[in-house]
Parts: C-alpha cells; structure tokens; sequence
C-alpha cells in the first residue's frame, strides 16, 4: 500500500491513523519461507510504554511445513501486528496471541491466512484483555482457494473486559472456494465470571487473587508451548 490508509480500508479500520501517518510510508513486510519439511518457532513481543510499534510477516510454508508463532501485544501507544500466510500443500499454521492493554493503548493483530493447496490445517487462538479505555483489535481472514480440499481451519477470538470503557473488535472471516474443509471461527467479548469470583470469594481468595486467576487462565491456551511468554503475562495482569 502506497497511499496512507483510511477508515474504509477493511484491515484499517480500528487503527490509530494519526499514529500511522507519524510513521508513514511502512517498510515492506519481513519475508518468511518456511522450507517443506521444516518446522519453524517464532515469537513476537510489542512492550514499548509509548510511541508506536508494528511489526509485519508475509510467510510461505512449503508443503508438509510448519510454523508456530506466538504474539504478545502489550504496552502504550499503538501497537500493529500482521501476518500474510501461504500454505502449501500439507503444511501447519498455528497463531497464539494475546493483546494486553491499559490506559489509552490501541493494539491490533491482523492476519490472513491463505489455504493454497490441499490438506493444510490453521490454527488461530486469540485473546486480548482490555483495562481501561484501552483497544484491542482481531481481524483474521481464511481463505480457502479452489481445489484446497481437506483444509482444516480454526479461529477461536475472545476479548476479557475488565472495565467498562474499554473497547474490542473482533472480525474473524471465512472466504471459501471449495467443498470439501472443515472450518470454523467463534468471536466473544465479556466480563468475569461474577458467578467465579463469588465461589472463590467463599472459598477465603481474595477479589484481587480471584480476578488475577481467572484472567489469566483466560489467556492460558493461547500461550500453550510459550512459558516465557505466559510468565511475562502473568507479570502484568499484576502489576
């Protein structure tokens, strides 16, 4: 994209414009070629106080390939992460990632995630827990070409709001050309469990502990594989 983006670019549409144009024109995206075969880790971690952080991937796997990102969205500011995934035949894609977010941060993760050839399976999990008048912002497009039979493709998108001026965008999207694939996508925003904090109230756990254990077994199958990530989480829903 050469021209600043606007409200009616869909990708765009909850970023922090003002914020974008301080950094315009982006650089390309960094290339990722998952080799077929091969199995990749990445991590990627957005932790500035202030200022702006974005962070782009355009990734191929090669057939049989995979590639296990996990994110952590967290800080001031405005924060960006997009991901543009390619899948070969039989290869893996699988997304963690958590948005943390307090004060006034705006943070977004964007992803799409192309099903190319048959028998490639993607998994995506993300949850974002927003404090404040913080943002949080997913928008995930899959999109299954034709002849891509036996795609396997999973969103699972949940927003924790722990105050009631804080805000959560969820748009997961489906565009498929084939017939024979097994996808889904689920979205939900919500408040802790006042059920929970009850029960672990009469259990003697305190209204702090009980909401700092419930959060953060929210964001826990997000971060499964990533221990240093989780322990970096847990650090900062309790601060």
């Amino acid at each position: 994209m050469i021209a600043l983006p606007t409200r009616r670019d869909e990708d765009w549409r909850y970023s922090d414009l003002a914020a974008i144009e301080r950094v315009w024109p982006l650089p390309a995206p960094e290339r990722l070629i998952v080799a077929a075969g091969a199995q990749i880790t990445r991590t990627i971690v957005q932790d500035r106080p202030a200022g702006v952080a974005i962070d782009a991937l355009d990734v191929v796997i090669g057939a049989g390939g995979t590639l296990v990102i996990h994110i952590m969205a967290m800080g001031g500011g405005y924060g960006r992460v997009s991901i543009d995934v390619t899948l070969g035949e039989g290869a893996r894609f699988e997304l963690g990632g958590v948005i943390l977010a307090r004060g006034d941060a705006n943070r977004e993760i964007v992803t799409v995630v192309r099903h190319a050839a048959p028998g490639a399976t993607s998994r995506q999990v993300i949850r974002s827990v927003l404090d404040d008048r913080a943002t949080g912002s997913f928008l995930g497009k899959v999109a299954v070409a034709r002849g891509a039979q036996k795609s396997d493709a999973i969103q699972s998108v949940k927003a924790l709001l722990l105050s009631r001026s804080a805000t959560a965008n969820a748009k997961p999207e489906l565009e498929i050309f084939a017939d024979d694939v097994k996808c889904a996508h689920g979205a939900t925003v919500g408040e802790l469990d006042a059920n929970a904090l009850f029960y672990m109230a009469s259990r003697g756990i305190s209204t702090d502990e009980a909401r700092a254990l419930l959060t953060e077994a929210f964001i826990a199958d997000a971060l499964a594989g990533a221990p240093d990530l989780a322990d970096r989480a847990v650090a900062w829903l309790r601060r």
